[in-house]
């Protein structure tokens, strides 16, 4: 099965990210890269999205013309920063792969067709 994992970085998150001296956020960034190499097996596709700062939003009216704005601007003070896209053999496995990202604190995971 196909599940996608998204890494969903939180306003907190990003604070201590951007507090980190360089040296831990190297180390940061070398745990993920060790993330990605052990389950390289399982991992279909990836990505890591731009800043938020640079998304837009489009939200559908029902019938009528849907409406553009620059940025996110959605609910909440969350944000998909990156995804990867896996192929287990079923959502336990997904869950396992999920429990070891070593990044942002917050991981949704959807199945994928």
């Amino acid at each position: 099965m196909k599940y996608v994992l998204m890494f969903v970085e939180t306003e907190q998150f990003a604070k201590e990210l951007q507090a980190m001296g360089e040296l831990e956020r190297d180390a940061a960034f070398e745990a993920v890269g060790r993330w990605f190499a052990e389950h390289a097996d399982k991992i279909t596709h990836h990505a890591h999205l731009a800043p938020v700062h640079t998304a837009t939003t489009m939200r559908l009216q029902g019938a009528g013309e849907p409406v553009i704005t620059d940025g996110p601007f959605v609910e909440g003070k969350e944000v998909v920063s990156g995804f990867a896209e896996i192929e287990v053999a079923d959502l336990d496995e997904a869950l396992k792969v999920a429990r070891s990202w070593p990044a942002c604190p917050v991981v949704e995971i959807r199945p994928a067709s």
